[in-house]
Protein backbone atom coordinates (compact mmCIF):
# COMPACT_ATOMS: atom_id res chain seq x y z
CA UNK A 1 0.00 0.00 0.00
CA UNK A 2 1.51 3.41 -0.98
CA UNK A 3 2.16 5.90 2.03
CA UNK A 4 -0.74 8.97 2.31
CA UNK A 5 1.40 12.26 3.00
CA UNK A 6 -2.64 13.37 3.94
CA UNK A 7 -2.42 10.99 6.83
CA UNK A 8 0.62 13.25 8.10
CA UNK A 9 -0.94 16.34 7.46
CA UNK A 10 -1.50 18.55 11.42
CA UNK A 11 -4.41 19.39 12.38
CA UNK A 12 -4.51 23.37 14.21
CA UNK A 13 -6.95 24.90 15.74
CA UNK A 14 -6.62 28.60 16.55
CA UNK A 15 -7.87 29.88 19.88
CA UNK A 16 -10.65 27.23 19.82
CA UNK A 17 -13.92 27.17 22.95
CA UNK A 18 -13.49 24.85 25.68
CA UNK A 19 -15.20 22.40 23.88
CA UNK A 20 -14.31 22.31 20.46
CA UNK A 21 -10.81 21.47 22.02
CA UNK A 22 -12.21 18.93 23.84
CA UNK A 23 -12.96 17.09 20.98
CA UNK A 24 -10.48 17.83 18.82
CA UNK A 25 -7.33 16.69 21.82
CA UNK A 26 -10.02 13.62 22.45
CA UNK A 27 -9.73 12.40 18.75
CA UNK A 28 -6.01 13.14 18.61
CA UNK A 29 -5.84 10.67 21.40
CA UNK A 30 -8.26 7.88 20.05
CA UNK A 31 -6.15 7.77 16.87
CA UNK A 32 -2.50 7.89 18.74
CA UNK A 33 -1.39 11.37 17.30
CA UNK A 34 0.81 13.43 18.79
CA UNK A 35 -1.00 16.58 20.68
CA UNK A 36 0.11 19.58 21.29
CA UNK A 37 -1.56 22.39 23.11
CA UNK A 38 -0.65 26.08 24.08
CA UNK A 39 -2.83 27.97 26.60
CA UNK A 40 -3.67 29.54 29.91
CA UNK A 41 -3.82 26.41 32.55
CA UNK A 42 -2.96 25.40 36.21
CA UNK A 43 -1.06 22.34 36.99
CA UNK A 44 -1.34 19.82 39.52
CA UNK A 45 0.42 16.42 40.47
CA UNK A 46 -0.43 13.75 42.51
CA UNK A 47 2.23 10.59 42.92
CA UNK A 48 5.19 9.89 44.55
CA UNK A 49 5.18 13.21 45.40
CA UNK A 50 2.21 16.31 45.43
CA UNK A 51 2.62 19.50 43.60
CA UNK A 52 0.72 22.66 41.69
CA UNK A 53 1.51 25.03 39.63
CA UNK A 54 -0.89 28.17 39.28
CA UNK A 55 -2.41 29.33 36.39
CA UNK A 56 0.01 30.58 33.95
CA UNK A 57 0.59 29.99 30.26
CA UNK A 58 2.22 27.13 29.04
CA UNK A 59 2.88 24.73 26.41
CA UNK A 60 1.29 20.78 26.76
CA UNK A 61 2.55 18.11 25.09
CA UNK A 62 0.97 14.33 24.55
CA UNK A 63 2.86 11.50 22.73
CA UNK A 64 1.79 8.36 21.60
CA UNK A 65 3.74 6.14 23.77
CA UNK A 66 2.11 7.69 26.69
CA UNK A 67 4.48 10.80 27.47
CA UNK A 68 3.37 14.14 28.62
CA UNK A 69 5.38 17.38 28.89
CA UNK A 70 4.45 20.81 30.40
CA UNK A 71 6.72 23.14 29.42
CA UNK A 72 6.63 26.93 30.35
CA UNK A 73 8.41 29.76 28.35
CA UNK A 74 11.97 29.38 30.21
CA UNK A 75 14.29 26.51 30.46
CA UNK A 76 15.05 22.97 28.22
CA UNK A 77 12.97 20.85 30.85
CA UNK A 78 9.59 20.65 31.59
CA UNK A 79 8.19 22.07 34.90
CA UNK A 80 6.36 18.80 34.69
CA UNK A 81 5.70 15.49 33.11
CA UNK A 82 4.95 12.02 32.97
CA UNK A 83 6.87 9.02 30.99
CA UNK A 84 5.84 6.70 28.52
CA UNK A 85 3.13 4.52 29.36
CA UNK A 86 0.87 6.58 30.94
CA UNK A 87 -2.59 6.98 29.42
CA UNK A 88 -4.16 10.56 28.10
CA UNK A 89 -7.54 11.12 28.06
CA UNK A 90 -9.41 14.64 28.17
CA UNK A 91 -12.82 16.33 29.53
CA UNK A 92 -14.79 19.43 30.13
CA UNK A 93 -15.16 20.29 33.99
CA UNK A 94 -16.65 23.39 35.11
CA UNK A 95 -15.78 25.53 31.65
CA UNK A 96 -12.33 24.48 32.12
CA UNK A 97 -10.53 21.75 29.22
CA UNK A 98 -9.21 19.05 31.75
CA UNK A 99 -6.39 16.80 30.28
CA UNK A 100 -4.87 14.30 32.15
CA UNK A 101 -2.09 11.90 32.16
CA UNK A 102 -2.40 8.76 34.26
CA UNK A 103 -0.03 5.67 34.78
CA UNK A 104 -0.74 2.82 37.87
CA UNK A 105 2.64 1.51 38.17
CA UNK A 106 3.75 3.64 40.14
CA UNK A 107 0.44 5.59 40.77
CA UNK A 108 0.59 8.84 39.48
CA UNK A 109 -1.79 11.64 38.04
CA UNK A 110 -0.58 14.80 36.05
CA UNK A 111 -3.99 16.90 35.69
CA UNK A 112 -3.46 20.49 33.33
CA UNK A 113 -6.69 22.18 33.29
CA UNK A 114 -7.39 25.35 30.73
CA UNK A 115 -9.13 27.80 31.13
CA UNK A 116 -8.43 29.12 27.45
CA UNK A 117 -6.57 27.48 24.82
CA UNK A 118 -4.34 29.50 22.32
CA UNK A 119 -3.96 26.94 19.53
CA UNK A 120 -3.91 23.10 19.29
CA UNK A 121 -2.06 20.97 16.69
CA UNK A 122 -2.21 17.45 16.18
CA UNK A 123 0.44 15.42 13.99
CA UNK A 124 1.01 12.04 12.87
CA UNK A 125 4.45 11.25 12.65
CA UNK A 126 7.10 9.01 11.87
CA UNK A 127 9.97 8.60 12.76
CA UNK A 128 11.83 5.02 12.61
CA UNK A 129 15.57 6.33 13.12
CA UNK A 130 17.65 6.33 16.52
CA UNK A 131 20.15 9.09 17.49
CA UNK A 132 23.28 8.85 16.75
CA UNK A 133 25.38 10.46 19.01
CA UNK A 134 29.04 11.47 17.35
CA UNK A 135 31.68 13.95 18.88
CA UNK A 136 31.99 12.80 22.17
CA UNK A 137 34.88 11.68 24.81
CA UNK A 138 34.40 8.44 23.96
CA UNK A 139 34.71 8.79 20.21
CA UNK A 140 38.03 11.03 21.31
CA UNK A 141 39.28 7.73 23.09
CA UNK A 142 38.82 5.20 20.55
CA UNK A 143 40.63 7.88 18.44
CA UNK A 144 43.71 8.01 20.45
CA UNK A 145 43.48 3.78 21.16
CA UNK A 146 43.38 3.18 17.52
CA UNK A 147 45.72 6.01 16.69
CA UNK A 148 48.02 6.65 19.39
CA UNK A 149 50.23 9.05 17.17
CA UNK A 150 47.84 11.18 16.77
CA UNK A 151 49.15 12.25 20.54
CA UNK A 152 52.71 12.41 19.39
CA UNK A 153 55.31 10.30 18.04
CA UNK A 154 56.03 7.40 20.18
CA UNK A 155 53.02 7.49 22.51
CA UNK A 156 51.90 3.99 23.77
CA UNK A 157 48.77 3.96 25.86
CA UNK A 158 48.90 1.52 28.54
CA UNK A 159 45.19 1.84 30.09
CA UNK A 160 42.11 3.78 30.40
CA UNK A 161 40.21 4.94 33.70
CA UNK A 162 43.44 4.47 35.59
CA UNK A 163 42.77 5.11 39.14
CA UNK A 164 44.47 7.36 40.57
CA UNK A 165 43.83 9.72 44.23
CA UNK A 166 42.47 12.49 42.42
CA UNK A 167 39.89 10.88 40.05
CA UNK A 168 40.53 8.70 37.22
CA UNK A 169 43.05 9.50 34.53
CA UNK A 170 41.18 9.54 30.88
CA UNK A 171 44.51 7.63 29.14
CA UNK A 172 47.75 6.21 30.75
CA UNK A 173 50.87 5.89 28.95
CA UNK A 174 54.33 6.08 27.82
CA UNK A 175 56.05 8.70 25.52
CA UNK A 176 58.98 7.32 23.37
CA UNK A 177 61.13 7.98 26.21
CA UNK A 178 59.62 6.71 28.85
CA UNK A 179 57.90 9.20 30.65
CA UNK A 180 54.55 8.46 32.16
CA UNK A 181 51.96 10.48 30.72
CA UNK A 182 48.58 11.63 31.31
CA UNK A 183 46.19 12.46 28.96
CA UNK A 184 43.08 14.75 29.93
CA UNK A 185 40.19 14.26 26.78
CA UNK A 186 37.65 17.06 26.63
CA UNK A 187 35.46 17.05 23.64
CA UNK A 188 35.19 20.66 23.24
CA UNK A 189 36.90 24.06 23.60
CA UNK A 190 37.80 24.07 27.45
CA UNK A 191 39.26 26.51 30.13
CA UNK A 192 40.68 27.37 33.28
CA UNK A 193 38.82 24.26 34.91
CA UNK A 194 40.26 21.39 32.73
CA UNK A 195 43.83 22.53 33.45
CA UNK A 196 43.41 22.14 36.64
CA UNK A 197 41.72 18.95 36.85
CA UNK A 198 44.72 17.57 35.01
CA UNK A 199 47.03 19.43 36.78
CA UNK A 200 45.65 17.50 40.16
CA UNK A 201 46.14 14.11 38.42
CA UNK A 202 49.57 14.91 37.50
CA UNK A 203 50.35 15.69 41.25
CA UNK A 204 48.42 12.69 42.28
CA UNK A 205 50.78 10.47 40.09
CA UNK A 206 53.80 11.70 40.92
CA UNK A 207 53.03 11.27 44.65
CA UNK A 208 51.71 7.58 43.67
CA UNK A 209 54.75 6.31 41.78
CA UNK A 210 58.27 5.85 42.67
CA UNK A 211 60.43 8.80 43.73
CA UNK A 212 61.69 10.82 40.61
CA UNK A 213 59.06 9.34 38.55
CA UNK A 214 58.57 12.01 36.05
CA UNK A 215 55.15 12.68 34.85
CA UNK A 216 53.66 14.82 31.78
CA UNK A 217 50.40 16.17 31.58
CA UNK A 218 49.29 16.36 28.67
CA UNK A 219 45.79 18.16 27.78
CA UNK A 220 43.02 17.01 24.70
CA UNK A 221 40.56 19.29 23.00
CA UNK A 222 39.76 20.76 20.06
CA UNK A 223 40.80 24.33 21.60
CA UNK A 224 41.12 25.96 24.60
CA UNK A 225 40.92 29.68 25.96
CA UNK A 226 43.98 31.61 26.47
CA UNK A 227 43.63 32.00 29.36
CA UNK A 228 43.89 28.07 29.97
CA UNK A 229 46.93 28.08 27.06
CA UNK A 230 48.37 30.49 29.48
CA UNK A 231 47.72 28.13 32.65
CA UNK A 232 49.05 25.36 30.82
CA UNK A 233 52.68 26.78 30.86
CA UNK A 234 52.35 27.69 34.27
CA UNK A 235 51.78 24.43 35.14
CA UNK A 236 54.67 22.80 32.22
CA UNK A 237 51.38 21.32 30.96
CA UNK A 238 51.01 20.40 27.26
CA UNK A 239 48.09 20.76 24.87
CA UNK A 240 47.29 18.56 21.84
CA UNK A 241 44.53 19.49 19.52
CA UNK A 242 42.19 16.90 18.46
CA UNK A 243 38.88 16.86 18.01
CA UNK A 244 36.18 13.71 18.60
CA UNK A 245 35.12 13.78 14.42
CA UNK A 246 39.16 14.39 13.51
CA UNK A 247 37.67 17.90 11.98
CA UNK A 248 40.45 19.84 13.42
CA UNK A 249 42.62 22.17 11.27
Amino acid sequence: MADDPTARTPRTLADPDVSAAASFVADAIERNALATLFGRCAVEYDGRAASSLAPGDRHVMLKPDGTALVHTDEGQKPVNWQPPGSAHNCRVDDGKLVVESVRSSPDERLTVRFSAVAFAAAFDPTDEESIDVVGTEADLKRRILAEPELVEAGFRPLATERRTPAGAVDVYGEDDDGRTVVLELKRRRVGPDAVGQLHRYVEALERDLHAGAEVRGLLVAPSVTERARALLAEESLEFVPLSPRGDEP
